[in-house]
């Protein structure tokens, strides 16, 4: 049997700014993404038509995991925070310079990318949809 778990970013109307961001800083590929107005409508839940441009459901391939994203239906509530974070490793000390790099465009270094104990390249960054993220590169350290 297999099982996978996949991250699924649920934000305030800023799920399309983020997919775009996604694409630059991680070089992210889009799979699928379909707005609430490109679905069948539900008339026990009405859409204004402001709202028909917000991501209902959408999926982007990072390497070899995926991200899914949506925005809050409209009028329900979305707390952002810290109580999902993403690891991100790698092999290459180089290519988590790069997403570091990226992901802090924006948003706040929590710990510099540093060699440590347990990583040649470690760090932590939270970006500017206040995702956190821990980039973890494999391998021996130095130290």
């Amino acid at each position: 049997m297999s099982v996978r778990l996949t991250p699924y970013l649920v934000l305030p109307g800023t799920a399309a700014e983020a997919i775009t961001f996604y694409e630059k800083a991680l070089d992210a590929q889009v799979l699928f993404k379909q707005t609430f107005g490109e679905m069948s409508a539900n008339p026990e839940f009405p859409l204004a038509d402001e709202h028909k441009g917000l991501v209902g459901h959408a999926m982007l391939q990072v390497g070899e995991s995926q991200l899914m994203f949506s925005d809050t239906f409209p009028g329900q509530p979305v707390q952002l925070g810290d109580h999902v974070t993403i690891c991100i490793t790698t092999k290459d000390a180089s290519l988590s310079k790069q997403y570091f790099e990226g992901l802090k465009d924006g948003g706040t270094v929590i710990m510099d990318l540093h060699e440590a104990f347990f990583s040649p390249a470690y760090g932590q960054v939270k970006d500017k949809f206040g995702v956190t993220f821990h980039l973890f590169t494999e391998g021996a350290s130095m130290n």
